[in-house]
């Protein structure tokens, strides 16, 4: 079929049965992630490969990559900076543009005035094993002109998966029979042949590679064979620091194709009594329209907030009644809410962090900083 004439909307319906399942479905790594996805939604490799070559072109799918539980690789944490209203959008172009080690940029807003509210640039922020997260966040901020930040790291994560398409009409309410599972966020030490190999791995897909054999080309950037490199990540998937391979959908930004895959995106706050996070944090990560629900702690900044999630819809009302379900449910099971707001996402910028701690040292290198200085 010419490149002209291959359907690139999500509502499609051949696209949409493949990206039920390249968006989310497959943990782990995959020694074959286009041969699952024609499995899985029935429809030809050939087609598979056709379809999501299309959609990479037309921006449709803004990436197509092996994520990694980048939290148990480098230390990380949702950073809620304040800044001058005059300097908040160069700052969210410095943080975008300038940084490799912030993934998520988002300005936020609220629907009523909080002492939260005066933090508008939300980011998240990786910085490799070695090196210091204080250190790097205070190096950011004489860059932005931030006057504050709050580092919230993840203690534990209860949901992870973005599937906006297999979302889209569910009912408020719609949860599993079972509570979320608790995800630890412990750090794992790689060999420099592990380094090697993820740093390859990980590596987003231009069009002209998504092919039968992915891995066999990234082997070779490894300078490994292609046992070996199925080999060793296998192993780091067994060890918790693969996370799952992924067709990325552009949230909130118009297509080509004139649509948007999702027009809301909530950051949803809850404070409940200490000791009870991780009850909360399982209740809440068994509602399916949350794509992330962890034990982050906010402060008196923000009402000692100890768990959060995020939510994306195409209506407001509709995202918040989502929220609404959620409230009703920790009330019936038996714990407390003593705050509860919602961050609500504007302007935003997406990619992926850099975890490599080679990467970091020739990052302080370029930007006159002594790589022995941000160490912790």
């Amino acid at each position: 079929m010419a490149t002209a004439t291959i359907p690139v909307h999500t509502g499609d319906p051949v696209n949409s049965r493949i990206l039920s399942i390249s968006e989310d479905k497959l943990q782990g790594f995959q020694p074959d992630p286009m041969g699952e996805i024609a499995r899985q939604s029935g429809i030809d490799l050939n087609d598979v490969i056709e379809r999501i070559q299309a959609m990479v072109r037309a921006g449709t799918i803004r990436r197509v990559r092996q994520t990694l539980m980048a939290t148990n690789l480098a230390r990380g944490a949702l950073v809620a900076w304040q800044v001058p209203p005059e300097k908040l959008n160069d700052a969210f172009e410095y943080t975008f543009q300038k940084d490799p080690f912030s993934g998520h940029v988002v300005i936020r807003s609220t629907d009523s005035a909080t002492t939260g509210s005066r933090y508008r640039l939300w980011t998240t922020v990786k910085v490799p094993q070695g090196y210091s997260m204080p250190r790097h966040c205070e190096y950011l901020a004489s860059q932005t002109g931030a006057v504050h930040y709050r580092l919230m790291p993840a203690k534990r994560l209860f949901a992870l998966g973005v599937g906006h398409i297999r979302r889209r009409g569910l009912e408020p309410g719609s949860k599993s029979d079972e509570l979320a599972d608790v995800i630890d966020t412990n750090i794992v030490e790689l060999s420099e042949l592990e380094w090697r190999a993820l740093v390859a791995l990980k590596r987003e897909f231009e069009p002209e590679e998504i092919q039968p054999d992915l891995w066999g080309p990234r082997a070779r950037e490894a300078g490994v064979d292609r046992d070996t490199f199925h080999r060793i990540a296998g192993e780091l998937s067994r060890r918790g620091v693969i996370g799952r391979f992924s067709t990325f959908l552009e949230h909130v930004k118009t297509l080509k194709t004139g649509e948007q895959v999702t027009r809301y995106n909530a950051l949803f706050h809850w404070a409940v009594p200490p000791g009870r996070e991780i009850d909360a944090g399982r209740q809440v990560g068994r509602f399916h329209i949350m794509t992330h629900a962890y034990w982050r702690e906010g402060g008196e900044e923000f009402g000692n907030v100890n768990v959060m999630g995020v939510a994306h819809g195409l209506e407001k009302d509709v995202v918040l009644a989502h929220k609404k379900a959620i409230d009703d449910h920790l009330v019936e099971v038996g714990i407390p809410v003593t705050y509860t707001n919602v961050f609500w996402g504007g302007r935003s910028e997406i990619k992926p962090s850099e975890i490599s701690p080679f990467a970091y040292g020739e990052w302080c290198q370029g930007n006159g900083i002594a790589p022995d200085t941000m160490r912790e």
